[in-house]
């Protein structure tokens, strides 16, 4: 494996300049490598706000709309991982070269100007979550056109069209994820049919439709694509179709009220500091040792899951990486209980820092 390629900084742009007669099986593969990383990417920001959120017993919506963010992203990155493995390649993400940093770009290239950082949910970082999802062209403004999420998703769909011999449904793993509908779930990718359902759910559900900020699909009612659920968070009202202008527009009425949070601070490049007048005490050291080795146990299993020619050992371990996705719970929230000196009131959090055994 070329993990070096892999975790080249403008992987995605060199892959999307690559002209379509040139776009061969290896293409496709690292495409979807790509395409892996960058919803690996999307998950420590997503969790880190969900986490953040205080239990009060009052309004839950910013919370339920989260909670459904980060499941969906869960089953990006496990279609990703199938998208790869049809192509008859392994995933690659218990790799200290690969596995994103925060603060930091997003994999590949897309969007360059976004700096991603860990923090818990505020009306900033909600903003910078709707980033991350922008599509080219959002109902909500006019953007000149750059590349994003959704441009590379498309052209890797045009390469799994143009080749739909290259599908070997090598690999696949399914998961039905809790309480979400059947357009969230892990499903195995056969045929060119199911390829396309796919990528169509991933890009759907970050960006929305070219006619739509919802979710198209029917197990989701109502629900926004994620760019558009973040941006109701980060200007703090709904989003409303002007009867007389048909035009989606923040309706001044109805509110989106910002929930109580703990006061997790931005996390600094390359993590919190372990030595130094700035270093945590040695509790603290060993809450962060113990989140960061708890994600990379999951990096790892998630890895091996997909390289398992055995059904049942596959599905094992995707299932052992699930229950590990909810242990990392704990320490995060410990972690942004416990105050952060000398920073008006902020707590520590998790790091989400790639580390060997």
């Amino acid at each position: 494996m070329n993990t070096l390629l892999y975790a080249r900084k403008n992987r995605i742009v060199e892959l999307m300049e690559q002209p379509a007669e040139r776009r061969d099986a290896d293409w496709m593969r690292e495409a979807a490598q790509q395409a892996i990383l960058l919803e690996l990417a999307t998950l420590p920001p997503y969790l880190c706000a969900m986490w953040s959120i205080r239990h009060t017993g009052e309004d839950s919506s910013v919370f339920d709309t989260l909670h459904e963010i980060v499941f969906d992203e869960m089953s990006h990155l496990g279609l990703a991982c199938n998208l790869l493995t049809t192509l008859g390649g392994t995933p690659v993400l218990a790799d200290e070269s690969v596995v994103p940093t925060y603060p930091g770009p997003l994999p590949g290239g897309v969007r360059p100007e976004l700096s991603v950082f860990l923090s818990g949910l505020t009306k900033e970082s909600a903003g910078m979550y709707a980033c991350i999802e922008e599509p080219d062209q959002p109902l909500a403004r006019a953007l000149a056109a750059h590349t994003s999420i959704g441009a590379f998703y498309t052209a890797l769909l045009e390469a799994f069209r143009a080749h739909p011999e290259r599908i070997t449904g090598a690999r696949q793993l399914t998961l039905d994820m809790p309480h979400h509908g059947e357009g969230n779930n892990v499903v195995a990718l056969k045929t060119l049919a199911a390829v396309e359902a796919a990528i169509g759910v991933i890009k759907e559900q970050g960006e929305g439709t070219s006619a739509s900020p919802e979710n198209p699909h029917p197990g989701a009612p109502g629900e926004l694509a994620h760019y558009y659920a973040f941006l109701e968070i980060h200007h703090g009202r709904k989003l409303r179709k002007n009867p007389v202008t048909g035009k989606w527009e923040f309706d001044e009425n109805t509110p989106v009220p910002m929930p109580e949070t703990l006061p997790m601070g931005i996390v600094p490049r390359g993590g919190w500091p372990r030595t130094g007048p700035s270093a945590p005490d040695a509790e603290t050291i060993q809450i962060l040792d113990e989140f960061n080795h708890a994600y990379s146990a999951l990096l790892h299993l998630l890895q091996e899951a997909w390289k398992q020619d055995l059904p049942d050992e596959a599905e094992r371990l995707l299932n052992d990486a699930v229950q590990q996705m909810f242990f990392l719970q704990g320490p995060a929230i410990q972690l942004m209980e416990r105050p952060l000196p000398g920073a008006g009131g902020k707590t520590y959090g998790p790091e989400f820092r790639y580390v060997t055994a």
